[in-house]
């Protein structure tokens, strides 16, 4: 079993370069943008980091999106919709990082699983 621990947030912004600039300068977070993925990334030097995604309707002001760790998310999904909530997107690889499903539960909360390629992530 899974430890559960949350390995990624994502903070919506509208526009990216501006906010990795106030949490840098708020927290000392260190930022690092992906051009491949056209994603900045941020670390809160504890080992805890997450990204800044674009605001849009999927991504709207105010909603963060919350990892939490999956050692199987296909069945975590399918537990989610025997437990009331809904999958709003099916395990998804993120191309030479990992796997990724999303999720409503059934109080209208999105959360997010992840599973990393790289075995050692987050033990």
């Amino acid at each position: 079993m899974s430890k559960r621990n949350v390995v990624h947030v994502e903070i919506p912004a509208a526009d990216v370069e501006a906010a990795s600039e106030f949490y840098r300068e708020l927290f000392g977070w260190k930022i690092q943008h992906v051009p491949e993925f056209d994603y900045t990334m941020w670390e809160d030097g504890s080992g805890l980091g997450g990204g800044f995604n674009k605001v849009s309707p999927e991504n709207p002001a105010g909603r963060l999106l919350v990892y939490f760790d999956s050692n199987d998310i296909d069945a975590d999904l399918k537990n989610v919709e025997r437990l009331g909530g809904r999958v709003l997107q099916p395990k998804t690889e993120i191309p030479r990082t990992g796997w990724f499903g999303i999720f409503q539960d059934p109080t209208g909360n999105i959360l997010a699983l992840y599973t990393s390629m790289n075995p050692d992530f987050n033990k």
